[in-house]
């Protein structure tokens, strides 16, 4: 019995449409139809730039099944392109996201309740998770020993349904690493760690474009 195919979230509605090589009529033209559940999976990998576990939470399907659709995805499109046929976006096996329906989840990097001014070395983060009303502290997640970025923290705070960090000091790398798991930086926080997340929330705590500084002697800052 073929296992039944899941409903893939898409963020926002795609809107049904044709592209064809100019100067030739549409019915002279082999079509390659991408479903809009295609289309949305090369927004999300080729255009918002994610790895392919994050652009498949968002989708709400299994990294296998989002590794198999973006393939055949790209090969569509490689088709239409370079053999010149016509190029339709429509149906497939989709539901539109209801705005406001995911749950915002923030985590700071924290020492002792506090921000800790440096992502990368800090020794644990504070998840927070948003409810009407305000923040419910939801775990703590300890900081690993490899340095920021590189850790592999990232993805782990993916797992965990975080959607934004707030952070004090941050390079540009480990700023690109947690983009491309879903995840949105805001930079500059200090005091503490659940006043820096309600500031957020609040709208009073916004990016300051802070990078890595002040390490101390002895580091050498590799996330730029």
């Amino acid at each position: 019995m073929a296992r039944p195919v899941t409903e893939r979230r898409l963020g926002a509605p795609i809107s049904p449409r044709l592209f064809k090589p100019a100067g030739i009529p549409t019915r002279e033209l082999a079509e390659v139809v991408l479903g809009l559940d295609e289309a949305e999976a090369v927004r999300l990998a080729d255009l918002e730039g994610l790895y392919q576990e994050a652009a498949a939470r968002q989708m709400g399907i299994s990294r296998q099944t989002f590794g198999r659709v973006i393939e055949g995805a790209r090969r569509k499109i490689a088709s239409a392109i370079l053999e010149g046929k016509a190029l339709r976006l429509e149906g497939g096996d989709y539901v539109v996201d209801s705005e406001g329906e995911k749950t915002m989840k923030i985590a700071v990097p924290s020492r002792d309740g506090m921000v800790d001014e440096h992502f990368g070395h800090c020794k644990e983060f504070l998840v927070y998770r948003a409810e009407e009303g305000g923040l419910v502290e939801e775990k703590t997640i300890p900081s690993p020993d490899a340095c920021g970025c590189k850790s592999g923290i990232a993805a782990e705070l993916a797992r965990e349904g975080v959607t934004h960090l707030v952070a004090g000091n941050m390079g540009e790398g480990a700023v690109r690493v947690l983009g491309s798991h879903g995840i949105a930086v805001i930079r500059g926080a200090s005091g503490s760690a659940k006043a820096a997340a309600e500031g957020f929330l609040a709208g009073t705590v916004v990016d300051s474009g802070a990078g890595c500084a002040g390490h101390g002697e002895g580091h050498e800052c590799s996330h730029r």
